[in-house]
């Protein structure tokens, strides 16, 4: 085994093999546990008691994180040319149809997220190939699909996130950033559990949350009490 970082040594000391950490006390540790050069994001996996093979047990959603990610979401918005200034108001870094269109055909993804109207989607399917890969596709049920373009693009830059179990019933996101306080890191991570505990299969049986675990970009992973979560 290779010899041990000066940070990894210090990163051993702080962290206590086995131990199951309160919300509070993870939000604390993942910041005293990071020490990256850069502004690492905060993550949390959540492994839930579904199936995800049975379309019955899919949990998919949304949520409004109160505090956002501290990421720059680049949003491009495909919309009629009379929702234009509206999306562009709201925030949207790119804004258009068919000139964008033909970009991403093209090849170009160099964005987060895509919000569209019901009435352009028809344009959009061809693009699947490019944007499916990359998870780009504008999909109704995370809210990327709306009459309301100007509304969506306001949500997605105020901190709005779609996420999906995967084949494994693991749930993952990133809620924020190491620089943020504590308290920030606890009530993302509460805002985003609840909303999972919300979407429940109701076909789900046994224990529905099985494990959390807090963690940053480069740091090891805390586990979490679920109990603690309504603390």
């Amino acid at each position: 085994m290779g010899k041990l970082t000066k940070n990894q040594k210090l990163i051993k000391e702080k962290i206590e093999p086995g131990k199951v950490y309160t919300l509070k006390e993870a939000a604390e540790m993942v910041k005293e546990i990071t020490f990256t050069k850069f502004d690492a994001s905060v993550d949390i996996d959540v492994r839930l008691g579904v199936d995800p093979r049975k379309a019955n047990q899919m949990v998919r959603g949304v949520v409004s994180l109160p505090h956002g990610t501290g990421k720059q979401v680049r949003v491009l918005c495909l919309c009629s040319p009379d929702a234009e200034a509206a999306a562009k108001e709201a925030g949207a870094d790119y804004v258009g149809l068919d000139e964008y269109i033909e970009k991403i055909k093209g090849g170009w993804t160099d964005i987060d997220v895509i919000i569209t109207q019901p009435a352009i989607m028809g344009k959009i399917g061809a693009l699947g190939r490019v944007l499916g890969p990359r998870g780009l596709m504008p999909n109704p049920k995370s809210g990327t699909v709306t009459p309301d373009v100007a509304k969506a693009v306001k949500e997605v830059k105020q901190g709005k996130i779609d996420f999906k179990v995967d084949k494994n019933g693991i749930v993952h996101a990133s809620i924020g950033k190491v620089s943020f306080d504590p308290e920030k890191i606890k009530e993302n991570a509460k805002e985003f559990v609840s909303t999972l505990i919300k979407l429940k299969p109701a076909t789900a049986k046994g224990t529905y949350l099985k494990s959390i675990y807090l963690s940053s970009t480069m740091s090891s992973g805390l586990k979490i009490d679920p109990k603690s979560i309504e603390e």
